[in-house]
């Protein structure tokens, strides 16, 4: 005996199709959208703008602009430590500005691997 599913519950061959369709589609405005946020840039400052972090939407460092007046030779780990939480920073902001924007595209959905 087969079960078979009422139309207005999801069940049939047509609302497989759609939603076939409707997960290409989602694809498809994800890939588009992944493309714009990878040619984004954002700037990011540490150190109270003493560093300046440039990074691309794929994460890649494009620039560190560094104030000469905490450029002290005398302490290269200060200005390291403000460089490391420069980049953290963007690295982070990337992320969070990908994310959410992938979230406006699939309703939250957790579908690992499907996309």
């Amino acid at each position: 005996m087969k079960a078979r599913i009422p139309k207005e519950y999801g069940g049939g061959p047509n609302n497989m199709q759609g939603m076939i369709r409707q997960a290409q589609k989602m694809q498809e405005e994800m890939a588009a959208k992944q493309e714009e946020l990878d040619a984004k840039e954002y700037e990011v400052q540490a150190g109270g703008g003493a560093v300046t972090v440039t990074i691309n939407g794929k994460k890649e460092i494009l620039n560190i602009a560094i104030s000469p007046e905490i450029v002290d030779p005398d302490d290269i780990e200060t200005l390291s430590d403000i460089l490391v939480a420069g980049v953290n920073e963007a690295i982070k902001k990337v992320e969070t500005t990908n994310s959410a924007e992938m979230e406006k595209i699939t309703g939250q959905m957790n579908m690992p691997g499907l996309f």
